[in-house]
């Protein structure tokens, strides 16, 4: 059965972000969907319906994501979840919220670039509990010790990305967590990644 790595980029962001990725896991003889998805122009609930009409439900179906990318692969398998699911992949996931988000949220000009999928970054997630389901699939988390951006470097627990810290990015029933020397902003251009995500996808392990 052909085998299809759905690719879901992090908010603020389009597809462009992931066409290294898109390429690199074409070359190793992937079906890529690399998704444009509206990030900050509606909540989880509703972007989770609009990538649905892309995502084919005939072969084995990968997913990997990137920050928001992540969550909103949560929320889709908890609704949508393929009969043929495979593996999934996250970089950089803020699966317990960002304390960036809770710094940010009540300025104007957060709340106009990053819209309501921004104010679901904060780390009180009781609101968005609801749309995520336990994670019974196998799931390896890529987290990054690395920042450019010494003001939230400040903010957030170390170690962290510069937007979301380590701690954060664990989750309930995930098979893998690994740290590597990457940036949040710079994760989908991380060739360190791309190869970690080649092996989980193929064996099921970053080792």
């Amino acid at each position: 059965m052909n085998e299809t790595v759905v690719l879901l980029h992090g908010i603020f962001r389009t597809s462009r972000s992931m066409r290294g990725l898109e390429k690199y896991l074409s070359g190793k003889n992937y079906q890529v969907i690399n998704i444009n998805y509206p990030s900050t122009h509606h909540p989880l609930e509703e972007l989770v319906k609009i990538i649905h009409k892309q995502i084919p439900q005939s072969s084995i179906v990968h997913f990997v994501g990137y920050s928001l990318g992540a969550l909103l692969i949560r929320a889709y398998l908890a609704k949508y979840r393929p009969e043929n699911l495979g593996r999934v992949v996250m970089y950089g996931p803020p699966n317990k919220g960002s304390e960036v988000a809770d710094f940010l949220k009540n300025f104007l000009l957060y709340k106009k670039l990053y819209g309501p999928a921004g104010q679901q970054l904060i780390t009180k997630q009781n609101a968005i509990a609801h749309i995520f389901a336990p994670v019974d699939y196998e799931l390896g988390i890529i987290a990054g010790n690395r920042t450019i951006d010494p003001i939230c470097y400040f903010i957030l627990p170390r170690p962290n990305d510069g937007k979301v810290s380590i701690i954060s990015t664990k989750l309930d029933g995930m098979k893998e967590h690994i740290v590597i020397p990457a940036t949040h902003t710079f994760f989908p251009q991380n060739k360190k990644a791309w190869e970690l995500t080649y092996k989980f996808l193929k064996i099921g392990s970053f080792a």
